[in-house]
């Protein structure tokens, strides 16, 4: 029995005008392959970061953040079960960059994951991501079943 072929990226784009400018919503589903990260971040970044206030600093701060957010969803929530996928829903509107990654695992506890900052911790396998992603981003929020991250980067 040979493992199911990964669905195809769905992308859906919608640019709306309002008092302080035109906000872009973007929302994905990306199948579970690690393979997909990098198309996946070069279609977010081509959509939401058009603005002018959005530095070469901060898009390479987010192209990281996103990469980590998506391969932790990825490999770690979905476990790669390619019959799974992962939906990316990004708002820019106003003066941030807001994105949303949910997978269809069964989540964690956030709380539970410290800061690998002492030498021992450096090889531990998990937590690295997500303090990379804390540091570069402004804001990380999860939802109560920590399946589902939330990243915003805001304009300085």
């Amino acid at each position: 029995m040979t493992a199911p072929l990964p669905a195809a990226l769905q992308l859906c784009v919608r640019r709306r005008p309002g008092p302080l400018g035109a906000s872009v919503q973007v929302s994905l589903r990306v199948p579970s392959d690690v393979g997909c990260i990098e198309e996946v971040v070069d279609l977010l970044l081509r959509h939401c970061t058009h603005r002018a206030w959005l530095c070469r600093r901060m898009r390479f701060n987010l192209r990281v953040a996103l990469a980590e957010a998506l391969a932790n969803a990825i490999v770690a929530g979905n476990r790669e079960d390619r019959s799974k996928s992962v939906l990316v829903e990004a708002d820019l509107s106003g003066d941030q960059v807001r994105v949303e990654i949910t997978d269809e695992g069964i989540g964690f506890d956030p709380a539970g994951i410290t800061a690998p900052l002492l030498p021992d911790e450096l090889d531990r396998p998990n937590g690295r991501g997500l303090y990379l992603i804390q540091q570069l981003v402004d804001d990380v929020t999860f939802n109560d079943r920590g399946n589902s991250i939330c990243l915003t980067l805001r304009r300085p």
